[in-house]
C-alpha cells in the first residue's frame, strides 16, 4: 500500500518572499498533496519585542506582497495569516488541517531557537515531521559555531578564515513555477472562497490567544505609549483566530494598536527589493567600487549612498544569497580597480553573519551586559537593573534625573547638537539612518559625550530601526561603545567636525531640523554660537525654538575617555564575579575618581532663557533652581508647547 503523500504546513518567518528559498524548495521537494503557506502572528513579537510603526508597516507590506505573488502561481492560494501564539496554536493546526510535516527557514536568533525548540516538542508529540533549513545568512550560524568549537565570531577575519573551509556561498535556487493547494483532506473545492472557508470551518471552537506563553510579565506591554513606545491604541487583532469576515488576511496597523498616520518613506515587499538589487547591479561601477566607510551620512533615504536593502534582508524580502551573487556577476562585469572586505558589499554581508554567528554562541546574554562573556563591563549610567535573583526588572527603574533627561533628549533629538538630533528625528521619522550616522549617535550617548549604557540606545533602535536585526543591532552598539568587537575608544565623531566632512551646508539637518533651516553655514552645526542678531534673523532662538547644548562636549570627552580607560584597566567583562555580585563600580570609581550621579548642566550666558542639562559629570553645574535654564526645564516647556499645538489644532 502507497504511503499518504505528505500535508506541508510552510511556516513563513524570516523569509518573506517566493525567490531563493531552500527551505520553501525543500518543502516542495516532499511532493505534497497540500501546501498551506502559513503566518502565525505571534503576539510575542507584538507585545515583548520592541517594535515601531515603521517597522510593522513595513513587515505587514511584505506580508501582502508575499501573499499576492503566491496567489500570482497559484490563484486559489494566498498566505494564511492565523493569530495566536505559534506553540499554542501550530499543534491545533496540524491536527485540525491534517497536517504531516512543518517546513521552515531556520531562525538562529536567540528567541527564535527558544521557540522553535518548544514547537520541536510538540511536533514529536503529534508524529509530525519537522524540515528546517538555512537560508537567512550565507553559512549557517549552528554550522559555522560549531566549526569554531563554541566560540563567537568576534572578527570578519576569524569568520572568513571559518568559511573558507566551508566552501563557496550557495547558489541561488529558482522560485517555485507551481504550488499545490491547501485543501482539507478529501475536499474537491477548487475555488479560493470555499477553500479558504473550509479551512475557517475547521478551526470553529479553537481558543484564541491567551497570553499563557508571553515572554516575561504578561502584563508589560513594551511597545505601549505608556513605556515610551507608539502603541496608542487597543490591540484587536487576537479577537479572531483567522481574521474573521477577511479570512486569513494580513493584520491592519490599526489593529495592532498603532496610528497609520505616518508617511512610509521605504516599502516593503520582494518585488521592491528584487527591482532595486537589479538597478543597482545595473551599475557595475558602483557595485565593484562601493566602500561602506565612504559613503555619506548626510543623504536621506530618497537618495541614500548606499542600497538601502538592509529592510529587505533583515525580513527576507531579499534573500542574502542572490544579493552575494548578484554583486559578484556586476564586479565581474567592471573592468578597474574592485573594494574587497570588510569595506564592499560581500564584507557588509560577512560582517551580518559574524554578527549571527556571534549572537549564536552567546545566546539570549548577547543582547545585554550582564552574563555576556565578550561585552566588557563599563559604568553606564542607566544600566539595566536586575532583582537579587538576577532577573530584569522590566520596566526599568529610572536612574538619575539628569540621565533620564539627557535619554529622552536624544530619543527625541532635542540634545541641542545639530547633527546627533537631525539623525535621531530621521530615525524616528523613517525608521532608516546611514550607518556612519549610527556610529555618531552611538558613540555620542555611550563613550563619547553621555555615558550611558549602550541598552538604552539600543532599544531605541530596536524601537525605531525597520532593519533592527536580534544579532547586528546589539553587535553594532557593543562594537560602538567599545565594549567588544572594537577597542579603540579614543576614536571619535566629532558633532561639528564629522558631519562637515561631508556636507558643509548642513542639508541634512536643515531638512530634519527645519527650525535651524535658516541659519548661515557657518553655524549650522552649531547654532549656539551664532550672536543674538544672527538667531533673530535665522527666526530661531537658541534655548527658545532650539535647545541649548545638553552638555559641554569636550568636558564630557575628556571625562569619559578617563572612565573608559580605567574600565579598560579593570578588564571586567558582563560574567565577571564582580559584575554579578554587584561591586564592579565601586571598584571601576576607585580607578577613575568619579562618583556619583552627573550634574545639571547650564550652557554659558543662558540666564535669559532655554537650556539644557548634563556634562558628563562636569562643565558648569547648575543649581536646577531656575527651570528654563535646565534641560529638564526644556524638555517640559517642549512638552507643553507641542500640547497647546495640538489643542489649537
Amino acid at each position: 500500500m502507497a504511503s499518504p503523500k505528505p500535508r506541508v504546513c510552510y511556516w513563513f518567518r524570516t523569509d518573506l518572499r517566493l525567490h531563493d528559498s531552500p527551505a520553501l524548495a525543500a518543502a516542495l521537494n516532499l511532493k505534497p498533496e497540500a501546501l498551506f503557506p502559513l503566518w502565525c502572528w505571534d503576539p510575542n513579537y507584538v507585545y515583548k519585542h520592541r517594535v515601531g510603526v515603521h517597522r510593522f508597516r513595513f513587515l505587514l507590506e511584505s506580508m501582502t506582497v508575499l501573499s499576492d505573488q503566491i496567489s500570482a502561481i497559484q490563484p486559489n492560494s494566498k498566505l494564511l495569516v492565523v493569530r495566536g501564539e505559534p506553540v499554542e496554536l501550530l499543534p491545533i493546526l496540524w491536527k485540525k488541517w491534517g497536517i504531516s510535516h512543518l517546513v521552515f527557514e531556520k531562525d538562529p536568533s536567540a528567541y527564535g531557537r527558544r521557540r522553535d525548540a518548544i514547537v520541536l516538542e510538540a511536533a514529536k508529540l503529534a508524529n509530525v515531521t519537522i524540515v528546517s533549513v538555512q537560508g537567512h545568512h550565507l553559512y549557517d550560524p549552528e554550522l559555522v559555531t560549531l566549526k569554531n568549537k563554541g566560540k563567537p565570531t568576534l572578527t570578519i577575519t576569524s569568520l572568513q578564515n571559518i568559511v573558507k573551509k566551508m566552501g563557496n556561498v550557495p547558489k541561488p535556487v529558482d522560485s517555485p513555477k507551481v504550488l499545490p493547494l491547501p485543501l482539507m483532506k478529501g475536499s474537491t473545492n477548487t475555488e479560493r472562497k470555499e477553500i479558504l472557508l473550509e479551512l475557517s470551518n475547521a478551526l470553529r471552537g479553537t481558543p484564541l490567544f491567551s497570553g499563557n506563553c508571553l515572554e516575561g510579565d504578561t502584563a508589560v506591554d513594551l511597545n505601549s505609549a505608556s513605556l515610551g513606545g507608539e502603541r496608542q491604541l487597543p490591540v484587536t487583532c487576537y479577537e479572531t483566530v483567522d481574521g474573521g469576515d477577511a479570512l486569513f488576511s494580513v493584520p491592519t496597523l490599526e489593529s495592532l494598536g498603532m496610528s497609520a498616520d505616518k508617511e512610509a518613506k521605504i516599502k516593503g515587499g520582494e518585488v521592491i527589493a528584487l527591482k532595486r538589487l537589479a538597478t543597482l547591479c545595473e551599475d557595475s561601477k558602483y557595485i565593484a567600487t562601493f566602500s561602506k566607510p565612504k559613503s555619506s551620512p548626510a543623504q536621506w533615504v530618497d537618495k541614500p549612498s548606499t542600497t538601502l536593502l538592509s529592510p529587505y534582508l533583515k525580513f527576507g524580502c531579499l534573500s542574502v544569497r542572490k544579493m552575494w551573487w548578484d554583486v559578484e556577476e556586476a564586479k565581474q562585469r567592471y573592468i578597474g580597480a574592485k573594494t574587497e572586505p570588510p569595506e564592499n558589499l560581500n564584507g557588509q554581508l560577512l560582517f551580518r553573519d559574524m554578527y549571527a554567528c556571534a549572537e549564536y554562541a552567546i545566546g539570549d546574554a548577547f543582547g545585554k551586559v550582564r552574563g555576556n562573556e565578550i561585552c566588557r563591563y563599563m559604568d553606564w549610567n542607566l544600566p539595566t537593573v536586575y532583582d537579587e535573583s538576577g532577573v530584569e526588572i522590566v520596566p526599568r527603574p529610572p536612574g538619575d534625573s539628569v540621565s533620564e533627561s539627557r535619554l529622552k533628549a536624544f530619543k527625541d533629538g532635542q540634545t541641542g547638537f545639530p547633527w546627533i538630533d537631525a539623525q535621531m528625528r530621521q530615525l524616528k521619522q523613517e525608521g532608516w539612518m546611514h550607518h556612519l550616522g549610527r556610529h555618531s549617535v552611538a558613540a555620542f550617548l555611550t563613550r563619547g559625550q553621555c555615558w550611558i549604557s549602550w541598552e538604552r540606545g539600543a532599544e531605541i533602535f530596536d524601537e525605531y530601526l525597520i532593519d533592527w536585526d536580534p544579532c547586528s543591532n546589539p553587535g553594532n552598539w557593543m562594537w560602538l561603545s567599545c565594549s567588544a568587537f572594537y577597542a579603540q575608544y579614543f576614536k571619535l565623531y566629532g558633532l561639528v567636525s564629522f558631519p562637515q566632512k561631508y556636507d558643509k551646508t548642513g542639508a541634512i539637518v536643515r531638512k530634519y531640523c527645519p527650525e535651524l533651516a535658516k541659519y548661515p553655514d557657518a553655524y549650522i552645526y552649531e547654532p549656539h554660537k551664532a550672536s543674538a542678531n544672527v538667531q533673530k534673523q535665522a527666526g530661531c532662538i537658541i534655548g527658545t525654538d532650539y535647545p541649548y547644548p545638553i552638555l559641554d562636549e569636550k568636558n564630557s570627552k575628556e571625562e569619559n575617555m578617563a572612565r573608559m580607560k580605567a574600565c579598560y584597566e579593570a578588564k571586567f567583562y558582563g560574567n565577571s564575579k564582580e559584575v554579578l555580585d554587584g561591586t564592579a563600580n565601586a571598584l571601576i570609581q576607585q580607578l577613575h575618581g568619579l562618583k556619583g550621579a552627573p550634574k545639571e548642566y547650564v550652557f554659558p550666558g543662558s540666564q535669559k532663557g532655554g537650556g539644557a542639562s548634563g556634562g558628563a559629570s562636569g562643565g558648569a553645574s547648575g543649581s536646577g533652581k531656575k527651570e528654563s535654564k535646565t534641560l529638564d526645564g526644556w524638555l517640559k516647556r517642549k512638552a507643553n508647547s507641542d500640547g497647546d499645538g495640538a489643542r489649537k489644532k
